[in-house]
């Protein structure tokens, strides 16, 4: 690692084959918490290149223990966080939305890192439980239209670095590789990023595989749709702006869709707004990004997508989900 410290402190950058084995030897205990950590921080001071991301990602799906749901046209909708904006968890509850309109979800998340409540933090709070049993999932799947896949559960490579985000506290390279790297290989993939250079990125490395997706960033700064103005999309076709006229709604501010300061304020927000009982920016908001799910998966216009959205949540589909997880958690 000294080598490899040494070059990036030179300017010096990985090839995707260095990138893939620094990563697997780091799963396998080769390298002390203070190298990990430093080679972490590189990349909050340097951008990662194409190479590196790819060699990254390989690694972690790879070494990952994954999941069989080839039988479903499944969706994940995962946003890259580290965007600072501290919003509710729109992208969790756009995926009970986006089951709620007949799609099916494989759900990808982590504990908040550098933000204050994660997708894992809310889930847990509401009773979901975390499970890599490939039955209960597949249960999940069958029952509830949708399934939650804890990362830590699914990426054993990661343990050795958990800690260390945990204690770094700020976004690093790992939250550009969430999205890419869900166990259950999803044909068709929502992502939110945190800034347009890591857009092209992931529209560059998803156009190399034969995943259906949608890319996604607010130009001012937010990892997902998020109607405080106009939004950046690559998908496999064309590259576009979204406005909040798009949907059909108007803009928001941006305290409009804040989460609060704790993971109960985040969860009171959730509960309320599945139930029925959001603000209509926090409505729209979730509808706008499950709508982006669903169009992605469906083939339909951004508007369509968002009028499914509007049904599911607003007739009770998406809460229906919910419960059912929570049942089957018991």
């Amino acid at each position: 690692m000294k080598k490899i410290l040494n070059r990036l402190i030179q300017h010096d950058v990985l090839s995707k084959k260095e990138s893939r084995e620094i990563l697997v030897n780091i799963s396998e205990g080769k390298y002390n918490p203070s190298q990990i950590a430093a080679f972490l921080t590189v990349y909050m001071m340097r951008s990662i290149t194409v190479e590196e991301l790819e060699g990254f990602r390989d690694a972690l799906l790879d070494l990952c223990l994954s999941v069989d749901f080839s039988d479903y046209n499944t969706i994940d909708l995962c946003g890259t966080g580290g965007d600072g904006k501290d919003t509710f968890n729109i992208s969790t509850l756009s995926s009970f939305v986006t089951a709620g309109a007949g799609a099916h979800v494989t759900k990808h998340g982590n504990y908040g890192v550098s933000s204050v409540s994660g997708s894992s933090n809310v889930m847990e709070y509401l009773g979901i439980k975390f499970s890599n049993d490939k039955d209960f999932l597949k249960r999940s799947m069958d029952e509830a239209g949708m399934c939650v896949l804890h990362a830590p559960l699914f990426h054993p490579a990661m343990k050795n670095v958990a800690p260390i985000r945990r204690e770094l506290g700020v976004k690093t390279f790992f939250n550009m590789l969430g999205p890419m790297v869900n166990p259950a290989f999803p044909k068709n993939q929502l992502v939110g990023v945190f800034n347009l250079e890591l857009a092209r990125m992931y529209g560059y490395l998803y156009q190399k595989g034969n995943k259906n997706f949608t890319i996604l960033h607010a130009l001012d700064g937010y990892d997902e749709i998020s109607l405080t103005g106009p939004t950046k999309t690559i998908t496999n076709l064309t590259e576009t702006m979204l406005t909040p006229a798009d949907f059909g709604v108007a803009a928001h501010t941006q305290q409009d869709i804040y989460g609060g300061d704790s993971v109960e304020a985040s969860a009171k927000i959730f509960v309320d707004v599945i139930s029925g009982k959001g603000t209509a920016p926090q409505n729209n908001v979730v509808c706008a990004n499950a709508g982006m799910a669903i169009a992605t998966v469906k083939g339909l216009s951004p508007k369509e997508g968002f009028e499914q959205a509007k049904e599911s949540l607003l007739s009770g589909k998406a809460l229906e989900k919910l419960k059912k997880l929570q049942e089957l958690s018991k």
